[in-house]
């Protein structure tokens, strides 16, 4: 068998990506919004990023804790699937919550319990790229699991935009059963990773895990500044991270509030984000290919430049087909910045302490996640204009970039065998 061939382990994990990119297309950015705007009671849509903190926070603070004890043998694997079930059920309770209930509460209570359990898997997820691939390997997985994921998406997404047609966008029923459609497709795609996939670094069993467990991760935040690129990697990622999860969250809450959308313009901006799933496919790959070419350092540097000038043209739109060019400009950044920062990441820590970094990894991404979300709604509250909240995340792009480009590339860094 060729050595650049996947392996049935590599395959598996990819196609977990392929399982929760549906989460990430219709809960968290397209369909979820629209039900929450549909609440009468509910003042604007871009409140949603309020809700979007809040369920950062939680994931933010179990991360680390979560990570370090799940770095014993054979823990990584139950607190996967812990967090795998708990998104999968409120994923699907989000039906059973009808803009006719008032009761917007509840649904977002729901929301944010889905999406910790869709954030607390990838922990486990993400860290478990160390256990099926090698250091040569790690770009070509990382960025296969985030294009197939992409272009996987389309087929849920895709049924439940037809569903919605059919019934009428205005009619809370199809986008209810989008989000039982969702529900299935994630559980149904991750049983290739339960089955297939096993932790095969991990530090031994010892008494009081608990107890050791915090002591490691008091251990680890002492020690990580020691870890200079580690660190260093972790701030510029906490910057630029931010405003790449702040668009995926608030894009469609942004394009409602910039643009008067009937019905029409609405199925068409829904068709626009299965487009820009399309699109995010090969370039996904492609920022996998040329990371080998030119460093997987260069080409999150490319990401972050991307995501700045997308930030400016936001800020113009005015008609419906402005998004597609918006979108086609993120989805050439945004699954290659996001997989090369992971694979980046694994590189250059210890595998045995691999949870418990991807704890800090995630940890510092989803507090980033709490403050563009934030910014923009409080932007749009003081000055009552949703345009000017897209300005809010070039400064954070910024601030990532030129920490960032301190790092030297991966190939000059040697990971610590563990803490």
């Amino acid at each position: 068998m060729s050595k650049d061939r996947l392996t049935r382990e590599e395959r598996s994990w990819i196609l977990y990506d392929c399982a929760n990119s549906a989460y990430s297309i219709a809960i968290t950015t397209a369909l979820l919004p629209i039900m929450f705007g549909m609440f009468k009671n509910v003042g604007s849509s871009m409140s949603l990023g309020y809700f979007n903190s809040i369920a950062s926070i939680i994931v933010a603070i179990l991360s680390p804790i979560l990570g370090t004890f799940a770095d014993y043998k054979d823990r990584k694997k139950r607190f996967f699937l812990f967090f795998f079930i708990t998104g999968v059920i409120f994923t699907a309770a989000l039906a059973f919550v009808p803009p006719s209930s008032g009761l917007w509460q509840l649904l977002i209570a729901f929301y944010i319990l889905s999406a910790v359990g869709f954030a607390g898997a990838n922990i486990f997820y993400d860290s478990f790229l160390v256990d099926v691939t090698t250091n040569e390997k790690m770009d070509k997985v990382s960025t296969r699991g985030f294009a197939f994921g992409y272009i996987s998406s389309v087929i849920p997404f895709a049924i439940s935009l037809g569903v919605i047609f059919f019934l009428g966008m205005d009619k809370a029923l199809g986008y209810s059963l989008g989000f039982i459609i969702t529900a299935l497709w994630w559980g149904l795609l991750t049983i290739p990773m339960i089955r297939h996939v096993k932790q095969r670094h991990y530090v031994d069993y010892e008494p009081q895990p608990i107890k050791n467990s915090f002591i490691r991760l008091g251990k680890t935040f002492k020690n990580i500044r020691k870890h200079k690129y580690v660190f260093i990697f972790l701030i510029a990622y906490f910057l630029y991270i931010d405003g790449v999860d702040t668009i995926i969250k608030m894009a469609v809450p942004y394009s409602q509030s910039v643009m008067d959308l009937d019905s029409g313009g609405m199925f068409t901006l829904l068709g626009i984000l299965l487009a820009i799933q399309i699109v995010a496919f090969p370039c996904a790959i492609i920022y996998g290919n040329l990371a080998k070419k030119y460093s997987t350092r260069t080409m999150i540097i490319v990401g972050i430049a991307t995501y700045i000038l997308s930030c400016v043209f936001a800020f113009f739109m005015k008609e419906v087909w402005h998004v597609f060019i918006l979108g086609v400009m993120i989805g050439s950044a945004q699954g290659g910045i996001q997989a090369l920062s992971r694979s980046y990441y694994a590189k250059i820590i210890p595998k045995k302490n691999s949870n418990e970094f991807f704890g800090f990894y995630n940890i510092f991404g989803k507090f980033a996640a709490i403050i563009g979300p934030a910014l923009m709604a409080l932007v749009t509250t003081v000055t009552g204009v949703a345009r000017y909240s897209i300005f809010a995340l070039i400064p954070l792009f910024l601030a990532g970039f030129f920490v960032f480009i301190s790092l030297p590339k991966e190939q000059t860094i040697i990971a610590p065998t563990e803490i």
